[in-house]
């Protein structure tokens, strides 16, 4: 659970753009858009699988 609280003189934007920063560091807007609609589970082994790969070419 992400919580944020005031520092000194901060104003609401700012509170609210570090809640962003912390909630996209966190993947949650990733997971959101993801589950924003239905996958089937033969596009998300598909999806796993091209992860998988990125990260060996990768690392």
């Amino acid at each position: 659970m992400i919580k944020v609280r005031p520092r000194g003189n901060e104003s609401i934007q700012q509170m609210l753009k570090r809640f962003k920063r912390l909630c996209q560091r966190e993947g949650l807007t990733r997971d959101m858009k993801r589950k924003s609609y239905y996958e089937k589970p033969s596009e998300r082994r598909r999806r796993k699988v091209r992860k998988a790969q990125r990260r060996q070419v990768v690392g």
